[in-house]
């Protein structure tokens, strides 16, 4: 049996923030101004406690951490979506063997995007990044009703790629994308950014995604 990459998986299903994109320090400058905006200071617990969950746990938790009703929580994300699509316009870079990953496995292996963020920003960050078009099936947080850690997104990638999730490998860097692509049946690598991260529910834990390089 050939164990390379794209043999071993009908599909590859990257996540975007974090582990295909370096864009969680401009999610982080985007929490900041936030907070700072409505007179509160953000933490890198609050960073930890936000990383890689859905809007919805998001609103919650900054509507209760600066004080706010929690029906204000959702016009907090709003604002918070705004300042980040400003960010992703001038500039994103891959994560270290992010972007000859996807060059190298595509072609040979289906590729998917399973992301958090709302389609805006997914399609803003891939043309910054000149990714536009490496990827067979994108879905967002604007496609499910459930976004990570439930398993919808992965299940609807899988969908979309044609192809069974136990015949699919994840790439994440969150706990709650880890939780999401196991829920769903994938196989999932985890390439933890910040060592903060539990991510021991993964597979597999590598310390970057060049390590798969030389398996592609």
């Amino acid at each position: 049996m050939n164990e390379t990459l794209p043999h071993r998986y009908r599909a590859v299903v990257f996540d975007m923030d974090g582990l295909l994109l370096d864009t969680e320090i401009l999610w982080h400058q985007a929490e900041v101004e936030l907070f700072r905006r409505h007179g509160g200071e953000f933490s890198w617990d609050d960073k930890m406690a936000v990383i890689g969950t859905s809007f919805a746990f998001t609103a919650r938790y900054f509507a209760e951490r600066l004080g706010r009703p929690l029906r204000e929580g959702d016009a907090l994300v709003r604002e918070m979506i705004e300042i980040m699509h400003g960010e992703l316009q001038r500039d994103v870079e891959g994560r270290p063997g992010a972007v000859e990953l996807v060059a190298r496995l595509r072609g040979r292996t289906r590729l998917g995007l399973a992301s958090n963020s709302p389609r805006l920003l997914v399609d803003t960050a891939l043309a910054t990044a000149g990714l536009v078009g490496a990827f067979d099936a994108i879905v967002t947080s604007d496609d499910v009703e459930h976004a990570k850690p439930a398993p919808d997104l992965y299940l609807l990638a899988c969908q979309r790629l044609g192809v069974a999730p136990a015949d699919a490998l994840a790439l994440e860097d969150s706990p709650s994308g880890v939780a999401a692509a196991k829920a769903a049946g994938l196989t999932c690598f985890a390439v933890p950014q910040f060592a903060e991260a539990d991510v021991s529910a993964a597979d597999r834990i590598i310390d970057s995604l060049e390590e798969l390089l030389v398996e592609a």
